[in-house]
C-alpha cells in the first residue's frame, strides 16, 4: 500500500481524465492520497474532491507564490476573486477563508506554506520576502490554534525556512510538520528530524547526480520519510518530463531503497504508516 502524501489532481493538466485517473490508483496500489491546496480557490477544489473519493483527504492554504493577490493591494481578474469586494483579499480574510476549510471532517493539514525565493529576478510580481514570511507566519498561527500539522514548501530559502519553524516549533509548539521535496543538505535535514519533522521525497529523488540526497537519507531514519508525487509535477526517472501521477511513486520507492540499502517493502509499509501518523488517519 503507497500513501502519496502530496498531489495536485485539482490541476488542469488532468481536466481530460482526471476522474478516470483517480479512479484507477486503489487498483495500483496507492490507497491514500492527500491533496494539497495553494490558494483559496485550490484549496476548495482539493476539499470537493476530498468528498468525492473516500480514500483522498485534502490541505488548505496558500503558497508563498499566491500570497501577494491576497495582499489586498492589487486586482485581479481571477474568478476565485470575484465574490470579494473590489476583488481584493486582506490576509485576516483569507485565515478565514482558511479557517472555514479547515474545519471540514476530512482537512489533515494547513498547506502548502512557506517561502519561496527563487525567480526574483524573472517574476515581477512574484511576492517579496517581507510578504511571504508574513503570510507563512499567520498561517502556522492558524495551524497551531487549530492544532493541525503544517506542509512546508521551501525553495531557495533554507535559512529564512528553518529559522521561521524552529520559531514554529518552539514559541507555537507546532510538533507535526512536512519539509515537502526536500532538497537542502544533510545538516538541514538533521535539524528538522531532531524537531521530529518529516521529509517529502518525490521524483526529483530519481534524478542524476543527486549525492545531497544520499547524504540526507543517510541521516533520515525510516519513520520520517514520506512518499510524495507533487504531481502533475516532477514525475521520476524513466518518466521525466511526463505528467506525473501517484502510481509513478513506485520508482520513487524503489530509488529510496536502493540508497537505503533496505527492501523496497520497508520504504512503503514506513512512508505508508508516517503518512498516516503525521495526517492523524
Amino acid at each position: 500500500m503507497i500513501f502519496d502524501t502530496h498531489t495536485h489532481y485539482n490541476d488542469n493538466a488532468f481536466d481530460a481524465d482526471r476522474d478516470k485517473i483517480i479512479k484507477a490508483l486503489p487498483v495500483s496500489g496507492i490507497t491514500r492520497v492527500c491533496n494539497i491546496g495553494a490558494s483559496l480557490k485550490s484549496s476548495e477544489e482539493s476539499m470537493k474532491l476530498s468528498e468525492k473519493y473516500d480514500f483522498m483527504w485534502f490541505t488548505t492554504g496558500i503558497h508563498p507564490d499566491e500570497c501577494g493577490k491576497y495582499t489586498g493591494h492589487e486586482e485581479y481578474e481571477d474568478p476565485e476573486m470575484q465574490k470579494y469586494p473590489g476583488n481584493k483579499v486582506t490576509l485576516p480574510e483569507a485565515i478565514m477563508e482558511l479557517r472555514k476549510m479547515a474545519s471540514h471532517e476530512k482537512c489533515v493539514a494547513i498547506g502548502e506554506i512557506g517561502l519561496d525565493y527563487h525567480g526574483f529576478e524573472f517574476y515581477e510580481d512574484k511576492p517579496g520576502k517581507e510578504v511571504q514570511a508574513e503570510w507563512f507566519k499567520a498561517q502556522l498561527q492558524l495551524a497551531a490554534e487549530l492544532n493541525l500539522p503544517v506542509v512546508i514548501h521551501s525553495r531557495s530559502a533554507c535559512d529564512d525556512t528553518l529559522s521561521i519553524m524552529k520559531w514554529a516549533h518552539d514559541e507555537l509548539q507546532i510538533k507535526k510538520a512536512i519539509i515537502h521535496c526536500f532538497s537542502y543538505s544533510k545538516e538541514t535535514a538533521m535539524q528538522y528530524i531532531e524537531m521530529g519533522y518529516y521529509l517529502g521525497f518525490g521524483g526529483s529523488s530519481t534524478y542524476e547526480g543527486q549525492k545531497k540526497l544520499t547524504k540526507v537519507l543517510s541521516v533520515t531514519p525510516l519513520d520520517r520519510i514520506l512518499l510524495e508525487t507533487d504531481c502533475p509535477y516532477l514525475a521520476p526517472v524513466p518518466l521525466r518530463g511526463e505528467r506525473n501521477d501517484s502510481r509513478n511513486l513506485t520508482f520513487v520507492r524503489d530509488k529510496l531503497a536502493e540508497i537505503k540499502g533496505v527492501d523496497a517493502t520497508e520504504i512503503e509499509k514506513a512512508a505508508y504508516e508516517n503518512g498516516c501518523r503525521v495526517y492523524g488517519l
